[in-house]
Formats: structure tokens, C-alpha cells, sequence
């Protein structure tokens, strides 16, 4: 039953974000559309199983709903200050910067996910990844302290990203 399920559905997270992803892009949710998605959840894994020869493993999915609570608390918060920064702070006192960011992580996807994660975050964007994967160049809208950031996205992201991938 095991390996007919992994040949049926060879990404099974990948299902499950597309099939929601469809629902969300039809806006509504009626047998029909979940019908659809959870085809287009199946299908496309399927078909693009054999571009995964290392299937990412995520060692803790609880851990998962944590981070995303924790990201769209800090989209909401940097959304209040970018607001407060553009509404009532002088261009010319905007302290804008690039920050490097010192990577601990090794996975791909889990450095995908950081790099995304800051990019979502406003104030902040992911410019690029060093050749060897070990550093993350990013832009901040107004940092006074780069070692404050570097510290909070260590923090914050990094730390929990290890717990999930590594």
C-alpha cells in the first residue's frame, strides 16, 4: 500500500500546496474545483517526478504551520513599518543597504524558502545566493543595525528552517 502510494502520489506536499494553490486561484471552493485540483495536484507531481531525482525531506511538518504563522506575523508587522517609513520618514533618512547574511543551511529548498521568505517580507528583498550556497546578499528598505538583521533572520528563520529540512 506504501509504495503505491509514493508511486501515486510522488510529492505528496507538492499535492497537497498545488491543489490548494488551484482552489485559492478559482475562489471558491465547490466539488468541482476540488475535483480539479486535487487532478492538477496529482498530475503535475507525477509528471515532474523524474526532474527530483533527491525528493527535498522535510524531517519536522509540524514545525511547518509554526513558521508560516510566524512569516505572516512578520509580513504584518513590516507591512505597518514600510508604511510608517514611507508615510512619515524622509528619503534622505532612509538608511538603505545591502546585508550579508551568513548561511548555517545546506538544503537547497531550505535556502529557497529563506530567500523567499525575506523577499515576502516587506522592507526587505533576497538579490543573491553566493556560488557556494554559504551567504545570502540581501536589500533592507532602512537598517540601522545590519547585525540586528542578520541577527533576527538567524533567529527568526534560519534556526527553524534547520529544524524543518536539516
Amino acid at each position: 500500500m506504501t509504495l503505491l502510494l509514493k508511486k501515486l502520489f510522488p510529492h505528496p506536499l507538492l499535492t497537497a500546496t498545488l491543489t490548494v494553490v488551484w482552489l485559492m486561484l478559482v475562489n471558491g471552493v465547490s466539488a468541482g474545483s476540488v475535483i480539479m485540483g486535487l487532478i492538477l495536484g496529482t498530475i503535475v507531481p507525477f509528471l515532474t517526478a523524474p526532474f527530483w531525482p533527491d525528493r527535498p525531506t522535510v524531517r519536522n511538518p509540524v514545525r511547518i504551520a509554526a513558521y508560516i504563522l510566524i512569516v505572516l506575523w512578520d509580513i504584518v508587522r513590516a507591512n505597518i513599518h514600510v508604511a510608517y517609513l514611507v508615510l512619515f520618514v524622509p528619503s534622505a533618512k532612509l538608511r538603505t543597504r545591502f546585508v550579508t547574511v551568513p548561511l548555517e543551511l545546506t538544503s537547497a529548498e531550505a535556502i529557497t524558502v529563506l530567500a523567499g521568505t525575506i523577499t515576502m517580507t516587506p522592507g526587505t528583498v533576497s538579490a543573491d545566493v553566493s556560488g557556494d550556497g554559504r551567504a545570502l546578499l540581501i536589500h533592507c528598505l532602512d537598517a540601522p543595525d545590519p547585525d540586528a538583521v542578520v541577527a533576527e533572520i538567524k533567529q527568526r528563520y534560519e534556526g527553524r528552517l534547520k529544524e524543518i529540512f536539516e
